[in-house]
């Protein structure tokens, strides 16, 4: 009976932990805490054309429309299908009228509740998990009060201690989702080190104009509430651009300013802008000297090339791949479709040279140590220290080479004057690294990663023949 007191006891932080700290908040959530029942009507009201749409909140935590009975798990799906819209966020549209509040109000008492279950544990005090809650809390009032809090993606994910785009993301997602925020533009579309906004989806989400002025991503506002947007793994345009403004010059500008900023700054090219938004060309080097070379007395305005092509920052890089192959370069436009960035193609080859580096470096590891082993060893004595079947060489993963190599004896034949538990650490090390690798983060491989990959080449290359 003891052991299952102390089990009732700890169940709620377990689930505070649950609900706060892995996946969005469900309206079934709201139901198992006794904070709606089932028959629960909600309304959903466009005070701009004039329209309501009601509803219901079934046994099950479904939003059933009325009156055609049509049930959906999300709120934002079923707002969209009763308005006929294209992005809304249910969790703001829908109204809980025998309460006289947003279902995003309930679905916040739900996280303080839980967040409280878990304080009031002794051993729970002051977590990361509850700063994190207060945190998005203080937040979420800002965005409310229109004044979003501007922070790094880097710094954004520093807040569940990680650093870089990896396995969290999803659960980041979920965590501003359920305090009903957001990223503009879309912490996962840009470069670690661009500047984001923690907002809200705008009041009218059916008027596209107000959510450009106010800056909101339109592509944010209508992730599905039940994580439906989780599964993206692009790598955009904006993963390429800080998206934090392009070196220009105006219309009516002069050869020597062009010449002197693009030299100044190594450029090739310079956007012609007039206006943030009114992009009315480019200057190159190519079109300087194609200008001048018809027109000895050529003015500025003849080296503009108006042939230019603008992407949205949160563009499929490969879509873009046959555009910067005949063009070189493509602006970026932001979440605000300013002009602030630009993509090259010196800047394609950097990123994917970031991204193949340490494949092939691992690639190196990898043949290597399998044909020392090869040399030193025959397949028998190395399947006994394997784990599981292996019938080749062929076959052996890293973390087979460490379970062979840890063994004392094996070390001891392969006559290597290192330290054993010192290159079995670093080969660990490795291990975390390849599962990096190969899950395709959008994020380059950090640079000590590399160089860990490159001096353990260099190491086992120095020692292979004595193998």
């Amino acid at each position: 009976m003891a052991d299952e007191r102390l089990d009732e006891r700890d169940e709620p932080a377990g689930r505070s932990m649950y609900l706060i700290d892995g996946r969005r908040v469900t309206v079934s959530d709201l139901l198992g805490a006794g904070l709606l029942k089932a028959g629960t009507n909600l309304r959903f009201t466009r005070n701009r054309i004039g329209k309501t749409y009601h509803a219901t909140v079934t046994d099950k935590g479904r939003i059933r429309l009325d009156p055609d009975g049509e049930e959906f798990r999300s709120p934002s799906r079923a707002a969209m299908v009763a308005a006929g819209m294209r992005a809304v966020d249910g969790w703001l549209a829908w109204l809980v009228v025998d309460q006289g509040r947003l279902l995003d109000a309930v679905r916040q008492e739900l996280l303080d509740q839980a967040i409280a279950a878990d304080a009031a544990h002794p051993q729970n005090a002051d977590t990361e998990l509850q700063r994190l809650h207060e945190r998005l809390r203080v937040a979420r009032r800002r965005a409310d009060d229109q004044q979003p809090e501007r922070i790094s993606v880097r710094d954004l994910l520093s807040l569940w201690g990680a650093k870089d785009r990896g396995d969290q993301v999803s659960q980041i997602e979920a965590d501003l989702a359920n305090h009903g925020l957001v990223t503009s533009p879309s912490f996962r579309a840009v470069t670690l080190d661009t500047m984001v906004s923690l907002t809200t989806p705008p009041d009218e989400p059916e008027v596209t104009a107000i959510a450009e002025v106010a800056g909101i991503d339109d592509a944010a506002v209508a992730e599905d509430d039940e994580g439906g947007g989780d599964l993206n793994v692009r790598l955009t345009v904006g993963n390429l651009s800080p998206l934090d403004g392009v070196m220009s010059v105006e219309p009516n500008s002069t050869f020597d300013e062009a010449i002197t900023k693009m030299l100044l700054n190594d450029f090739s090219q310079l956007a012609v802008l007039s206006g943030s938004r009114n992009l009315r060309g480019a200057v190159t080097w190519r079109s300087i000297a194609h200008a001048r070379h018809q027109k000895p007395d050529a003015s500025f305005a003849d080296a503009i090339d108006h042939r230019v092509d603008v992407v949205d920052y949160d563009r499929d890089l490969f879509e873009v791949l046959p555009t910067l192959q005949q063009r070189e370069f493509v602006f970026v436009r932001n979440e605000t479709k300013e002009i602030a960035g630009i993509v090259t193609t010196a800047d394609v080859a950097d990123r994917y040279g970031e991204m193949a580096t340490p494949f092939f470096q691992l690639g190196e590891l990898d043949q290597t140590l399998r044909w020392v082993l090869s040399r030193a060893f025959d397949i028998q004595t190395i399947r006994r220290h394997c784990n599981r079947s292996v019938a080749t060489f062929d076959q052996l993963s890293i973390g087979d080479y460490q379970r062979v190599l840890e063994n004392q004896q094996v070390w001891v034949e392969l006559g290597w004057p290192l330290d054993r538990r010192t290159f079995i650490n670093r080969l660990e090390e490795i291990r975390l690294i390849r599962n990096k690798v190969m899950h395709f983060h959008p994020d380059p491989v950090p640079a000590d990663a590399v160089n860990k990959l490159r001096r353990f080449n260099s190491l086992i290359h120095r020692y292979r023949d004595l193998a």
